[in-house]
């Protein structure tokens, strides 16, 4: 693809979809980002953004905008939810920072939307479209032309499909019918409360970790420290599991029935929460196929992450700087482009998949196991911790 005059379709207007944008006008790269809805979304509660996620945003111009919205965590607290007892303390903050180049940082969800947006709005390479869904695709010649659901038609070099875990594209691209994301019986649970609702035996610039059998409570700083995210996370068979809906509205005593028998502290921040939010949790199989010709997958409609190891967001930062290092390197093939940012991102995001599935197991350990898990934490030295995510927080975009 040469870049004077090169144009690209993306289709959501998500986190993926327009740090997908702005690393494509990087490199000349002109695009209109269709979102569905009829204002870009701002719906979601705390996000954890790495080094590797904080180096993107960097790049993008970003973090600049960001910046006075997220905190900056001192360090990861590991804890019993029923006794309160710290299990490990992992050294972020600056320990974190000069390991890796970049800050650990914790957002809400909205901020980081927000400054991606603000960002694409200065761009002239990029088009925001709000009210603008895609409903399907051809290849035309040298390009894709789309059709939305409105019957508006565009047409273009290259379609990046970043509509989400429930991709309407996915299917048209990977050739995997049956490809669909499946419920793994967990439900979360979202909300905010003003930091000075933190208790005072809890310190609040830390990322906090509680575990217990079945579940876990995760709760860290977000809006430059005024607030704090809360999440629950726990075993849910029984609630109609199957739901797609990514911001439902949750009552107070539905979250309640989780967390009877956990610590005083834990349970007082939890109870100064309303305006309780649930989704169900989705895994999906890997797809064998990320392109087909002039169209490619990108964020959660190709690899959704389970949440256990907060790196869902930025595997699609991840994917937006692979994408436009690749289509550059192509020098003007978009097929062969496409083709190695897929042989770059699988590998990755695989490894990362694995790994958050394996946190999620670790963190609702129950009887004899959860007891080995709080020795060995307890007895890991906490710089050695962090220092095996190197592979992690170490990643950079490929030349």
């Amino acid at each position: 693809m040469t870049t004077a005059g090169a144009s690209a379709i993306i289709a959501g207007g998500g986190i993926g979809g327009v740090a997908a944008a702005l690393a494509l006008a990087k490199a000349g790269i002109a695009s209109r980002v269709c979102e569905r809805r009829a204002a870009f979304p701002e719906d979601g509660a705390g996000i954890q953004i790495g080094p590797n996620g904080v180096r993107i945003l960097s790049e993008l111009g970003v973090a600049d905008l960001l910046r006075p919205h997220a905190a900056t965590p001192d360090a990861l607290s590991v804890r019993d939810a029923r006794s309160a007892r710290e299990l490990t303390r992992l050294p972020l903050g600056p320990w974190i920072a000069e390991r890796h180049g970049a800050p650990y940082w914790t957002a809400h969800r909205r901020d980081l939307h927000a400054a991606l947006r603000r960002r694409a709005e200065t761009e002239p390479l990029v088009t925001l479209s709000p009210g603008c869904e895609i409903a399907s695709f051809t290849e035309a010649g040298d390009g894709v032309r789309v059709t939305t659901t409105s019957h508006e038609t565009f047409a273009a070099p290259l379609l990046v499909a970043a509509d989400g875990l429930w991709s309407t594209l996915r299917s048209e691209i990977s050739s995997a019918v049956k490809a669909a994301p499946q419920p793994i019986g967990k439900s979360a649970f979202r909300t905010t409360v003003a930091a000075e609702r933190l208790p005072d035996e809890l310190l609040s610039n830390t990322v906090h970790i509680w575990l217990a059998p079945s579940q876990h409570v995760v709760h860290y700083p977000v809006s430059g420290g005024r607030e704090i995210a809360l999440v629950v996370i726990a075993d849910d068979t029984a609630r109609g599991d199957t739901s797609r809906e990514w911001d439902a509205a949750a009552s107070a005593d539905a979250v309640a029935q989780y967390v009877e028998g956990l610590a005083a502290p834990l349970r007082a921040l939890l109870a100064a929460g309303s305006n309780w939010r649930r989704w169900s949790l989705h895994d999906m199989a890997p797809l064998e196929r990320w392109s087909t010709g002039r169209a490619v997958l990108l964020g959660d409609a190709a690899h959704p992450v389970l949440p256990f190891l907060a790196q869902g967001a930025v595997m699609a930062l991840e994917d937006a700087a692979t994408l436009s290092a690749s289509l550059t390197s192509a020098r003007g093939d978009i097929a062969t482009g496409l083709q190695r940012y897929a042989d770059l991102r699988r590998r990755r995001v695989a490894r990362v998949a694995d790994a958050s599935r394996r946190n999620g197991g670790v963190y609702h350990m129950a009887g004899s196991m959860a007891l080995a898990r709080n020795i060995a934490m307890k007895a890991l030295p906490a710089q050695r911790v962090m220092a095996g995510f190197d592979w992690l927080y170490g990643w950079r975009a490929p030349c």
